[in-house]
């Protein structure tokens, strides 16, 4: 770290790096500096560079060659989803403290050589799940940390999109994703369900996983797609129930012909009360809604929040921000991240466990 600002790589140059990381990390340049880029389509790595980077950003096609920098303090790993374990591990053993964007990994065991990687290296690594920056997820979260709630024993994770099926980039490619909806969305709502419950002990899981929609893109908000080309699931459930008895139903869709949309949202029932996140941060209309009983009777409090999910509308950028400016000064502070890999680690096992599930017609115990 000279100058006083960590010096941070982009491996990975398209989408989410474009959409979140590198806007993010542009305005935080008191903290660090993006001096270097890496992308297989040199173009992308050639502009991010010109757009974010340093004067002297270095462009790369190979990864490998980026690591070699010992100047650089951080990577970011933002490639497709079956790249992250390989391209993490080799970083952190390079000496690099890593942010790897969600999911952490394609399948539990990849996920493991990384969690073991970073122990092994002592270099700090966490997962790109930017809703708990949200202002209604902190909010929630405090709520559950002061007993607000009592003992929650039922919550709900919800990653529904009525028709929002991703048509760029390899979504729809389960080779490169490792699954669809459920890797890419249904993880935001189970970490935000777990996180705000404490509760990473899962007991068995029981999942269904459908492939009923590959050729139903009328109405869809990111356009038509080549159904042959459609091989991911278009949605899946999942029934988690944890070891002290508390259940999570896991609902996560690219399309479903339901009314019901909400995405990284959670419904949490507890014995003081209940909570809900409702409305869509990706439309900046999300409101939180606290339940109980008061004075004889029940009683609902509103807190409407903009913000949002997806980086579009007012203020929505902010979450990348804080997820970020977080991140950065964790590793210049030496202090925990707020999303710790042995978390992330565990979603991961339950979203392979819903797939698993579904495929054999078997619960699957831990």
């Amino acid at each position: 770290m000279s100058n006083g600002k960590l010096k941070i790589g982009i491996i990975g140059c398209g989408g989410i790096a474009n959409q979140k990381h590198m806007p993010a990390l542009s305005k935080l340049t008191h903290l660090g500096e993006m001096v270097a880029f890496c992308d297989i389509a040199p173009e992308s790595a050639v502009k991010a560079a010109k757009e974010y980077g340093t004067e002297h950003a270095a462009v790369y096609t190979d990864y490998k060659e980026l690591l070699k920098d010992e100047s650089i303090d951080v990577v970011h790993v933002l490639t497709p989803n079956l790249q992250h374990s390989f391209i993490t591990v080799a970083a952190l053993e390079a000496g690099k403290h890593v942010m790897c964007e969600k999911p952490m990994a394609i399948n539990s065991l990849e996920a493991k050589k990384m969690l073991d990687a970073a122990k092994r290296t002592g270099k700090k690594l966490t997962i790109g799940y930017q809703n708990r920056f949200r202002n209604d997820s902190q909010i929630l979260k405090k709520a559950c940390g002061e007993g607000e709630l009592g003992d929650i024993y039922f919550s709900k994770a919800h990653a529904v999109r009525r028709r929002g099926v991703p048509t760029w980039g390899v979504f729809l490619d389960k080779e490169q994703q490792g699954g669809g909806p459920l890797i890419d969305l249904g993880t935001h709502a189970l970490d935000l369900a777990l996180w705000f419950m404490d509760n990473y002990k899962p007991k068995s899981v029981t999942g269904s996983v459908f492939h009923k929609m590959a050729d139903k893109f009328e109405g869809n908000l990111m356009g038509q797609w080549d159904p042959k080309s459609y091989h991911v699931e278009d949605s899946a459930f999942g029934l988690i129930k944890m070891e002290n008895g508390a259940t999570i139903y896991l609902e996560a869709a690219w399309a479903l012909n339901t009314t019901d949309t909400r995405e990284a949202m959670t419904t949490l029932c507890g014995t003081e009360g209940g909570a809900e996140m409702k409305g869509s941060p990706f439309l900046g209309n999300s409101e939180l809604v606290f339940n109980k009983a008061q004075f004889g009777q029940l009683v609902e409090t509103k807190s409407s929040l903009g913000g949002g999910i997806a980086y579009f509308g007012p203020g929505a950028e902010e979450p990348g921000v804080k997820e970020a400016r977080q991140w950065l000064e964790s590793i210049i502070n030496d202090s925990e991240p707020l999303v710790k890999p042995e978390q992330a680690y565990v979603v991961t096992q339950i979203l392979e466990a819903i797939y698993k599930s579904a495929e054999t017609g078997q619960t699957i115990e831990f």
